[in-house]
């Protein structure tokens, strides 16, 4: 479920083929025991948990009373921060690097044979999608032809418009769903667009904002996902039913194809294709957790189940084979978590119970499948080894799957990039921390690679070297984590050192450079730390099982380790040692304040989870009870109860003045933790920093002035607290 629903939920909307009609299903009642809850507990309404907090109106995320107190607390914070006599030169300079017309832009091939970038600096603050050559972007000063100004597109409409992506309908890739934000929330507007004209669709699709799903069925029908009716959505804030929409119909004449009920995550239709575009299969996936979902085929008299763990995730099709990630052992089939698997296509459609599964890839204990992509014939797999990159292309034969390995620079950080689908050709990347990202054009069927663009160094990374080093947790497992630090670094305790964590949702913590934080904090003496804590997916969905729901003080105590680890190495100290992390890395934070204060002088929360009794009613919350645990069941309530910043708050304690910061925009995890974290540590009389942007979404920016703007006031707080 977790990939393709981070995928749609970004608005990279699948592509397509015909459907039919689904049964719909019988919508589970609120607030009933969950199939999950095999203790058999009685639910406790939500309606009674948190119902004594005071600062419940802090919950209308645009309310009267609550922007008042944010534009309050930012007129308290700014003046610190600004004033500080060090931020202006900081703003400047990570404007200066965000903004660099040197930067080297990303592209995408598109199937019209063009490549496609969305670029902003200092002159298109909001960003202009363009397309070049091949021959022009191997140049030093590509010719760049603007297909949308982001910019123009704002003032012509008076709107605040955040581009959010582009779903193109293949081969050509010349009409496309744009998906724009109004102040960069997830609910999104979508509009059909022509490339070749330049213009959006006169009478073609419009999609009103909201939170969606949709994919091309063909040039003249969408399938799609939304609110529908009113409250029509999941607990989580997302669709449920599916529908079909003719070019010329009004939303109400969409046809229902397929239903969820409202206690699933979301619904999500998507379409496995060929090489030319041709629809392979079209398919339906009900997330019925986070990281639980079932698969439907879509095709024939009826839709039909197929049968795979709830725990996998269809990665893509090539050669005729469809390319499944294990996240949970198989032991019918003989599979295990993280295998990398396949199924021939046809057959599985012609018998989905009986089909044959071939095993792709097994990684090793520290290895795993980090990114899965498809040229023409090829499968492209992005490995983790002991959180260090690598990339092998994988064909498919009467034999079974062979692979040959990529040779790209070793130790570093390996990104696989847009796929030309005509031909073998990728584009990767390959970064380090101190390392400037390079990109690459890679053959997947001649294995050439060649190296087009650079980065320009943004700071002097030769006074820093980069070491790995691995703690020992609470419960004798070894977590790695990575330093940057001065060269000349005296084992003293006394370097001022930045450490930073997520640990959830299967996310890999890897190497990249960052000319912001090389710029802001490295070149200014600082030691940077990286912990690849449990609950990502350093080591494949294993690690990341490691600490769910029971088991999340793993994770936790995985941080504290690291942390221990850098004190007892007199890397650090605790008056020298700050944290930084954002949404579940921000939870990570609350939990490290409340928990261990004594080991940081420093803590930069940005955009948090915080109140974890009430999360499952706040913003998506209801979408991450695969993560944390139903808040609404006694049992799992008090597993979380015992790590939840937010009632955990107590007079009397030596916590450090953190740094809050949220978007009035994040519609994802609500600013009302951050808002409720930062007025209960005020009440029991405690200094906090805190900073609300008024747009931004979950990333906190809407632009790259605004980013600029965060960063500087983060680093000026860091400096503060653990250079002065």
């Amino acid at each position: 479920m977790r990939k393709l629903f981070l995928t749609l939920l970004a608005s990279s909307a699948f592509v397509s083929g015909s459907l039919m009609t689904l049964t719909p299903a019988i919508a589970a009642e609120p607030d009933k025991p969950a199939a999950a809850n095999t203790l058999g507990e009685a639910r406790t309404p939500l309606t009674e948990l948190g119902k004594d907090d005071p600062y419940l109106w802090m919950e209308e995320i645009e309310g009267t009373r609550a922007m008042d107190w944010a534009k309050a607390q930012n007129g308290k914070t700014l003046p610190v921060l600004q004033g500080d006599a060090r931020y202006a030169d900081l703003e400047a300079k990570a404007l200066a690097i965000l903004n660099a017309k040197d930067r080297v832009p990303g592209v995408s091939f598109a199937g019209d044979g063009s490549l496609r970038n969305f670029w902003q600096d200092k002159e298109h603050v909001r960003g202009i999608w363009r397309t070049t050559t091949l021959d022009s972007y191997r140049t030093d000063q590509p010719d760049w032809e603007t297909i949308l100004d982001i910019d123009a597109l704002s003032r012509a409409e008076g709107a605040n418009w955040v581009f959010k992506g582009a779903s193109c309908l293949p081969p050509r890739d010349t009409r496309c769903l744009i998906t724009l934000s109004n102040g960069g929330k997830d609910a999104v507007t979508v509009r059909e667009f022509d490339t070749t004209t330049k213009t959006f669709v006169a009478g073609g699709f419009v999609l009103p904002e909201g939170k969606q799903n949709y994919t091309w069925l063909d040039q003249d029908t969408l399938l799609v996902g939304r609110e529908w009716k009113p409250g029509e959505l999941t607990k989580s804030g997302y669709a449920y039913v599916l529908k079909t929409l003719k070019r010329g119909q009004a939303l109400d004449q969409a046809t229902e194809v397929f239903r969820g009920t409202d206690a699933d995550v979301s619904v999500s239709p998507f379409v496995l294709r060929d090489a030319d575009g041709r629809a392979m299969a079209v398919m339906a996936q009900r997330g019925v957790t986070f990281f639980e979902s079932e698969v439907y085929l879509l095709e024939g008299a009826k839709p039909v189940k197929l049968d795979l763990p709830l725990k996998s995730s269809i990665q893509g099709y090539v050669a005729g084979q469809m390319v499944v990630l294990m996240e949970q052992d198989w032991p019918e089939k003989g599979f295990k978590t993280g295998d990398l698997i396949s199924f021939d296509l046809a057959k599985l459609k012609a018998a989905p119970d009986k089909a044959p599964a071939t095993l792709v890839l097994r990684p090793t204990a520290r290895q795993s499948v980090e990114q899965v992509t498809t040229t023409r014939t090829k499968l492209v797999v992005g490995l983790l080894d002991n959180v260090k990159g690598a990339a092998r292309v994988y064909s498919h034969g009467s034999k079974g799957w062979t692979f040959q390995p990529l040779d790209l620079p070793a130790n570093s950080s390996i990104g696989l990039g847009s796929t030309a689908e005509v031909d073998e050709r990728l584009f990767v990347t390959v970064t380090g921390y101190l390392t400037p990202t390079t990109y690459w054009l890679a053959d997947a069927g001649s294995l050439k690679l060649e190296q087009i663009k650079a980065s320009p160094a943004r700071f002097d990374a030769s006074t820093h070297v980069v070491e790995q080093f691995e703690a020992t947790s609470s419960d004798g497992v070894k977590i790695p984590y990575f330093v940057v630090r001065p060269r000349g670094l005296k084992y003293d305790g006394g370097a001022p050192t930045l450490l930073y964590a997520y640990g959830g949702f299967q996310q890999a913590m890897t190497p990249g450079y960052s000319g912001v934080m090389g710029k802001l904090w490295l070149e200014r003496g600082g030691t940077y730390v990286v912990a690849n804590i449990r609950g990502g997916g350093e080591f494949g969905p294993a690690w990341h099982e490691a600490g769910l729901k029971a088991n999340r003080q793993k994770v936790y105590d995985d941080f504290f380790a690291v942390s221990q680890d850098l004190i007892s190495r007199k890397i650090t100290s605790p008056r020298r040692l700050g944290i930084m992390g954002g949404s579940n890395g921000g939870l990570l934070m609350g939990v490290a304040l409340t928990q261990r204060p004594e080991l940081y002088n420093a803590i930069v929360v940005q955009v948090p989870l915080f109140d974890m009794i009430r999360y499952s009613q706040i913003g998506a919350g209801a979408s991450w009870v695969g993560e944390y645990g139903d808040p609404a069941i006694p049992s799992e309530r008090a597993v979380i109860a015992k790590y939840d910043p937010y009632s955990n708050l107590k007079a009397g304690q030596k916590y450090p003045e953190v740094f809050i910061e949220t978007s009035t925009k994040d519609d994802r995890v609500h600013p009302a933790h951050a808002r409720k974290a930062a007025a209960r540590l005020e009440a029991l009389g405690y200094p906090v920093l805190y900073y609300e942007n008024i747009d931004g979404g979950h990333a906190a920016s809407a632009n790259l002035a605004e980013t600029a703007r965060r960063q500087a006031l983060e680093y000026t707080y860091l400096t503060r607290k653990l250079m002065d």
